[in-house]
C-alpha cells in the first residue's frame, strides 16, 4: 500500500519525532513517503522516502509563517509548495494520506492541504483515503472557538475517513480539549501513546556512565527542553539549583539545550560548565541517557513525557505556560507514573534543590499507560 504522511513542524520537534516513529513502523509492510516542509532536521531513516517542500516556520514572534531560507518571498514559497504537493498526488498516487494534526491544527497550511483534499473528493486527483493523526491534547483557542470547531468538524466529516488519537483514554481523552468530539461522524481510534523503542536498559546505562566516567552510585540528572525553542529558563534554574546541591551530595548534571536553541543561550550555559555540569546541544541517543540517569528534569511536551514513561524514570516536569496543554498532560500523568509537576515558584534555586533531593531516592517504576501507539497505528492498515 502506498502511504503519504504529511507533517509540518513549525516550532518544536515533537510532531516530527512522532511522525517518524509511525512511518518507521508503517514502512515494515507498506511503501511510505514522509512529506516535510519545516526547519532542517536530521534525514529520515532509509526505511521510507522523504518528500521535502520548501521550508516554512514560525517567525520570531511565533505569530506568522516565514520562509526558512532568508530572502525568499512568502507567497511564492506557498505557491511552490502547493504545486509540488498536488504534483506528488498526481504522480505518486498514494492510496492513503495521513495529515499530522490537521485539521485540528496547522490552519496556516490550508493553502496547500485543502486543494489536495478537494481534489481527492471531486476526482481531479486519484482516489485516496484520508486520516487525521492527532496527539492527546490540543492547544485550545482563546477566541473564535465555535468557528474553529465548526471548520474542524466540517473538514473531517467531508474529507476524512478516520482519526487516530495518539493517547491512552484512561489517562486523557480528546474531548478534554475538543468538546464537540461527538459531532464528528467518522471513526475515532485511540491508539495509545507514541513512544520510541526502548534501548536495552542495562547496556545503555553502562555505556553512558562509562563515557562520563561515573560510578554507579553517583546520581546522574538529565535536564532537557526538547527542541530548545522555548524553556531556557528551566535549564538556568536547574543549573542554579544544582550548584546548591553540590554542597550536599555528589551528582552529575547533563544539560541538553536542544537543536533549535539560540546559539547565544547555548554558549552562555556552556561557559558555566563545571566538573559536575556538562552542556551539549542534543544527543541522537537521548533515550539511552534517560536509561543511564536517576532523574530527568524537562518540560512536559508530548515526546518529552513519552521518553520519560518509556524509560520508567522519576521525573520533574515544568510545563510551557503559553497554553494549558503541557500542564494538563503533566497533571494527568501524575496519577499513572513517577512524573511530578514543577510550578513556576519551584524554580527558585533553593526550592528546586529540595525538589531534586526529594526525587533522587525514587526508584524506576513502570507506568500504567499504553505506550504502543505507533505499532497499533501501523496495524490498522492491512
Amino acid at each position: 500500500m502506498r502511504i503519504s504522511f504529511y507533517c509540518q513542524h513549525v516550532l518544536g520537534v515533537g510532531h516530527l519525532h512522532r511522525s517518524l516513529e509511525i512511518c518507521r513502523l508503517l514502512a515494515e509492510k507498506h511503501e511510505v513517503t514522509l512529506i516535510l516542509g519545516g526547519p532542517k532536521t536530521t534525514p529520515a531513516p532509509s526505511a521510507f522516502s522523504l518528500f521535502t517542500l520548501p521550508g516554512l516556520q514560525m517567525d520570531s514572534d511565533f505569530k506568522n509563517l516565514a520562509p526558512c531560507e532568508t530572502g525568499l518571498n512568502l507567497e511564492q514559497v506557498k505557491k511552490t509548495r502547493k504545486e509540488l504537493l498536488l504534483s506528488h498526488f498526481r504522480t505518486y498516487r498514494p492510496q492513503v494520506f495521513i495529515t499530522e494534526l490537521y485539521p485540528f491544527g496547522r490552519k496556516a497550511f490550508r493553502f496547500e492541504l485543502d486543494p489536495v483534499l478537494n481534489g481527492i473528493k471531486d476526482g481531479s486527483l486519484p482516489p485516496c483515503r484520508n486520516y487525521s493523526s492527532v496527539r492527546d491534547i490540543l492547544v485550545e483557542k482563546t477566541g473564535g472557538k465555535k468557528k474553529f470547531e465548526d471548520r474542524v468538524i466540517k473538514t473531517l466529516n467531508t474529507f476524512y475517513d478516520g482519526i487516530f488519537i495518539h493517547a491512552d483514554p484512561k489517562v486523557i481523552t480528546l474531548d478534554r480539549t475538543f468538546e464537540r468530539l461527538n459531532e464528528i461522524t467518522i471513526p475515532l481510534e485511540y491508539t495509545g501513546f507514541i513512544c520510541p523503542p526502548r534501548p536495552e536498559p542495562l547496556n545503555a546505562r553502562k555505556k553512558i556512565r562509562k563515557m562520563l566516567n561515573l560510578k554507579e552510585s553517583t546520581p546522574l540528572i538529565v535536564a532537557s527542553i526538547g527542541g530548545g525553542s522555548v524553556g531556557g529558563e528551566l535549564l538556568e534554574a536547574v543549573m542554579a539549583g544544582c550548584r546548591l546541591l553540590s554542597r550536599q551530595t555528589d551528582f552529575f548534571l547533563q544539560i541538553f539545550t536542544g537543536p533549535f536553541s539560540r546559539k547565544s543561550f547555548h554558549k552562555k550555559l556552556k561557559n558555566s560548565q563545571t566538573e559536575k555540569i556538562r552542556v551539549d546541544t542534543f544527543s541522537d541517543i537521548f533515550p539511552s541517557w534517560l536509561e543511564a540517569a536517576d532523574l530527568s528534569i524537562s518540560m512536559a511536551g508530548y515526546n518529552s513525557c513519552m521518553n520519560l514513561l518509556r524509560a520508567e524514570i522519576p521525573a520533574l516536569v515544568h510545563p510551557f505556560n503559553q497554553n494549558r496543554e503541557q500542564k494538563m498532560r503533566a497533571l494527568a500523568l501524575e496519577h499513572h507514573s513517577t512524573v511530578r509537576l514543577l510550578k513556576d515558584s519551584d524554580l527558585a534555586p533553593e526550592k528546586l534543590r529540595k525538589k531534586i533531593m526529594e526525587m533522587l531516592p525514587c526508584r524506576r517504576q513502570p507506568a500504567d499507560i499504553d505506550l504502543d501507539g505507533a505499532r497499533r497505528t501501523a496495524g490498522l492498515f492491512k
